[in-house]
C-alpha cells in the first residue's frame, strides 16, 4: 500500500518542530517532504544580544537543520512556494538555490502550512532610510554598525505597529485579541539597550522611549506580570507611552504616531505589523488577512487534509514560539490519529503563554 505523502511548507521553528513531531508519531508509515526558501534556521530571539555585543548574528545564530531531517528520513527541497492547487492536491514551487529554475510541482495527501509571516516594514513610511530593527541578520547588522560608528548619544525610541488581526466565522469562538503581534521583543530590547548605553557611557534608561499602540505594553503577559513590569520600568527611569494607535511614519527626527503624538529619536527601533504571504490571501482556507483558518487541532474545517502551525495559523495570537511548539505536537497527533497510529482521542490545543526574556 502506498504511503501517504505529508508536505510541510516552511522549516523555521514551527515547521522544523512539526516535521520532527510527525516523524516521531508516524514512524515510517508516511513520507515527509519539507519545502523552505532557505536551508538555514536563524535564531532570531538572540539577534539583539549579538548586535549589542558587536557580533555579526550570521556567525553564531544560523544553523543547518539538514542533519535532523536526514536523521528522520525526511526529504528537503530548497525553493519558493508559488501556489497551491486544492483540486489536485498540488504544491507549485520554484527551486531558488540558483536563479533560473522553472516552476515545479509536487502532490500531497496532507499539507502543513508553516510558512511563518511577512513583516510589513514596507508599509511604514520612512523605514527604509530611518528605521531600525533586530528581526533578521540584515537589520541587526545595520543597527550594530550604526551604534558602533555613528551613534551620537541621542534618544532611542522602541515601538510596535498595529497588528491587523484575522476575522473569520469559521474560527473557534473566544479567540484571543491583540493590538500587537508580540511585544516581548520591544520590552527585552529596552532593557538590553539601556544596559549597553550605561556600559558604553552613552546614556541610561532615560535615553530610552518605549511605547505601544495598545492600552498597555505586552498585553498578552497578563495582569500579574504587567502590574509589576510597568511601575518597575517607570521607577527605573524609562519613558513610556501607551495608546499610540500605531506608527504613521519615521523620519530623521523620530517617530510620528497615528494618535497625533510624536517621539524624538536618533534611533527608531520598530516592530511592524505581521502579514500573511501574498499567495495565501487568495486561497479559500484562509481568513480575511490571509492566515490559515484551523480548529484547535490545527486542521482546516473545510479542507480536512490541510493544517497550519505557528505564525501562519490564524489562531496563533499572540505570535510567539511557545504556541507554535504546542501546536506542532497537537497537529502531529491529529495526523497520527487519521492514519490509525494513535487510537486514543486527541487533546486539542490549549493556550498557555510561555515567553522568556533572553
Amino acid at each position: 500500500m502506498k504511503k501517504p505523502h505529508i508536505i510541510i511548507l516552511g522549516c523555521n521553528f514551527a515547521g522544523l518542530t512539526t516535521a520532527r513531531y510527525i516523524h516521531a508519531v508516524v514512524k515510517g508509515k508516511a513520507n515527509i517532504t519539507i519545502i523552505d526558501r532557505k536551508s538555514l534556521l536563524t535564531f532570531v530571539p538572540n539577534i539583539p544580544i549579538q548586535v549589542l555585543a558587536n557580533i555579526n548574528p550570521a556567525i553564531d545564530l544560523q544553523y543547518k537543520f539538514m542533519s535532523f531531517l536526514e536523521h528522520d528520513g525526511s526529504e528537503f527541497i530548497q525553493a519558493e512556494v508559488t501556489s497551491i492547487d486544492l483540486i489536485t492536491n498540488t504544491v507549485f514551487y520554484q527551486p531558488n538555490e540558483r536563479l533560473g529554475h522553472p516552476v515545479r510541482k509536487i502532490n500531497y495527501d496532507y499539507l502543513v502550512i508553516a510558512l511563518g509571516n511577512r513583516l510589513a516594514y514596507d508599509k511604514i513610511e520612512g523605514f527604509d532610510e530611518f528605521g531600525h530593527s533586530v528581526t533578521d541578520v540584515f537589520l541587526g547588522n545595520r543597527l550594530r554598525n550604526y551604534l558602533r560608528k555613528d551613534y551620537k548619544d541621542g534618544p532611542i525610541a522602541i515601538t510596535s505597529d498595529i497588528f491587523h488581526q484575522r476575522k473569520s466565522d469559521k474560527l473557534p469562538k473566544d479567540m484571543p485579541i491583540a493590538l500587537t503581534a508580540c511585544e516581548g521583543p520591544p520590552v527585552e530590547m529596552a532593557f538590553s539597550i539601556a544596559h549597553w548605553l550605561e556600559k558604553n557611557f552613552k546614556g541610561d534608561t532615560s535615553t530610552v522611549f518605549l511605547s505601544t499602540p495598545a492600552e498597555v505594553i505586552a498585553e498578552d503577559a497578563g495582569e500579574t506580570i504587567l502590574n509589576q513590569l510597568v511601575p518597575m520600568m517607570g521607577k527605573m527611569g524609562y519613558h513610556y507611552q501607551a495608546n499610540t494607535n500605531g506608527i504613521k511614519k519615521v523620519s530623521k527626527d523620530g517617530i510620528e504616531f497615528n494618535d497625533g503624538t510624536s517621539q524624538e529619536a536618533e534611533i527608531a527601533i520598530l516592530f511592524p505589523d505581521w502579514e500573511a504571504h501574498p499567495f495565501l490571501k487568495e486561497l479559500p482556507f484562509t481568513d480575511d488577512m490571509g492566515f490559515v483558518v484551523t480548529d484547535m487541532c490545527m486542521r482546516n474545517p473545510d479542507y480536512q487534509n490541510i493544517f497550519a502551525v505557528g505564525d501562519a495559523a490564524s489562531i496563533t495570537v499572540p505570535k510567539i514560539g511557545s504556541l507554535g511548539h504546542m501546536e506542532a505536537e497537537v497537529l502531529a497527533n491529529t495526523i497520527g490519529k487519521d492514519l490509525g497510529i494513535i487510537k486514543d482521542d486527541i487533546k486539542p490545543m490549549e493556550f498557555e503563554l510561555l515567553c522568556m526574556g533572553i
